[in-house]
């Protein structure tokens, strides 16, 4: 799905936010979904940061919701009944069915995994398999960046974000399923030496942090659409 008006005035918000908190950074990393990627343009344009290097990888994509990919709520409810779908949408480790490999819905039909092997894209994702699958990128590619330069940009989505925040905070897997991630507002961290937080929080008003994690909140029982 291509960012709406309301994603794309509030990428904008959140580059103004960071650049009047000298938020400036070297370097931003997005999954290679429009949405993360436009998000970014969009933010590192109004800090004036469009030069900076971008590395994008599917690890920071958004959870594949296998045979629920692209259906609305009707249809999957219709299908396999809201309780099921409920479970499926805030669970842990519980995933959806399978998308078959044949199914043109599958990652392997879309060119930009046309490097990767079938096998190593999901079929289906819980919770618990997009952290498994976002953690190595952390490690091997987010980590060397924050080496090198005094602050790193992640633009992501609800669900990789949300792994990426357990990992930071410590969160247990029943906190996490818990939390909400408010739209188009920068969290910050601080980290030391060691990579652990010595303090975050989010930018901007607090109210308007809490409205948009309730209306994120509000979303929980509806099946999300494919992502592009």
């Amino acid at each position: 799905m291509p960012l709406t008006e309301t994603g794309r005035a509030e990428a904008l918000e959140a580059g103004r936010l960071m650049a009047a908190a000298g938020l400036l950074p070297a370097v931003v990393h997005t999954s290679v979904l429009v949405r993360s990627i436009v998000t970014a343009e969009i933010c590192l344009s109004e800090m004036e940061r469009s030069w900076i290097p971008v590395r994008r990888s599917w690890r920071l994509n958004e959870r594949h919701y296998g045979a629920l990919q692209g259906l609305n709520k009707r249809q999957t409810a219709d299908e396999y009944g809201e309780e099921k779908v409920k479970l499926w949408r805030r669970s842990y480790a519980v995933r959806p069915p399978d998308l078959e490999l044949s199914d043109e819905r599958h990652p392997s039909h879309d060119p930009r995994y046309s490097s990767l092997p079938p096998e190593a894209l999901p079929r289906a994702e819980c919770l618990r398999d997009v952290v498994d699958r976002m953690m190595p990128y952390w490690y091997d590619a987010v980590v060397p960046d924050l080496l090198a330069f005094p602050c790193v940009l992640v633009s992501a989505h609800g669900n990789s974000l949300r792994a990426l925040v357990k990992h930071l905070d410590g969160l247990t897997d029943e906190q996490v399923v818990g939390l909400d991630i408010p739209t188009g507002v920068p969290r910050v961290y601080e980290l030391g030496p060691d990579f652990q937080p010595r303090s975050s929080g989010y930018l901007g008003d607090p109210g308007e942090v809490e409205r948009r994690a309730a209306a994120v909140r509000d979303q929980a029982s509806k099946p999300r659409p494919g992502s592009t």
